[in-house]
């Protein structure tokens, strides 16, 4: 009897590293699941990994730690984990409104009905793009692997080793360039689109140029969208790896 109890606390330990990425990261906010589905989720993958590594699972527990100290440890873990892939996905969004300000679309955002959220629309379209990316690549098997390589690198009850700061400059530095990348064709054309309407305003002062080239380019932007996207599979699949793969060392547990 005490032998199950101590392994129903470590399912429920380990399973605070889970719930932040399934509650709070991208691209499992983008889905519409209900709170219980998520939670039963997260308690079926942790007691997964407590079954492959009781030992680092129960470790700490055997040797009588107090559990809201093990419980704050591992949330932090779980923290860390999310955190990688909220930095990519914020990296896609923060890509996509500087191009709906270059389109004028600044002025509107689009209503997610998932996160009850306003979005840019560019930001949007490539976030869900990313997330069918994300799943369709093996993504979560990734993920799970990762929290796997968590447990057994910092097992229940040593909490994070502190991030390294270089390591996280880096997956913020490398994830804003990637996402940049994501919007180089639309921007390139935005940009073109804004040297053609400066030339015709000197050529010809007397049309609402301001009025034309909100026009022009919101159109221009919508039919360069989809190409951009059908383009940049390979740099939005090479940012949710580097997610993935950078986020040890938010951990503290090597690259």
């Amino acid at each position: 009897m005490e032998e199950l109890a101590l392994r129903i606390e470590a399912v429920l330990l380990v399973s605070l590293r889970i719930v932040p990425t399934l509650a709070f990261a991208p691209p499992f906010t983008l889905l519409r699941l209900p709170v219980p589905i998520r939670l039963l989720l997260a308690l079926s993958l942790a007691m997964a990994l407590v079954a492959g590594n009781p030992a680092a699972a129960s470790g700490a527990l055997e040797q009588g730690q107090s559990l809201l100290s093990l419980a704050a440890g591992e949330l932090l873990v779980g923290i860390a984990i999310a955190l990688s892939l909220q930095i990519a996905f914020a990296a896609i969004q923060w890509a996509g409104g500087a191009v709906d300000i270059q389109a004028g679309f600044g002025l509107a955002t689009v209503a997610d009905p998932t996160t009850q959220a306003q979005m840019p629309l560019a930001g949007t379209v490539f976030s869900y793009a990313a997330g069918l990316i994300f799943f369709t690549s093996g993504g979560p098997y990734d993920l799970l692997a990762l929290w796997s390589a968590s447990l057994e690198a910092l097992p229940v009850g040593h909490g994070l080793r502190g991030g390294d700061m270089a390591a996280i400059g880096a997956l913020l530095g490398s994830s804003f360039t990637l996402a940049m990348g994501l919007f180089a064709l639309v921007m390139l054309v935005l940009f073109l689109l804004d040297l053609a309407i400066a030339f015709m305003s000197r050529t010809l002062p007397q049309m609402n140029m301001l009025l034309l080239g909100f026009q022009v380019k919101s159109i221009a932007m919508l039919a360069a969208l989809p190409v951009a996207l059908a383009l940049s599979t390979g740099l939005a699949l090479r940012l949710l790896r580097l997610a993935v793969e950078r986020a040890p060392g938010l951990l503290g547990a090597g690259g």
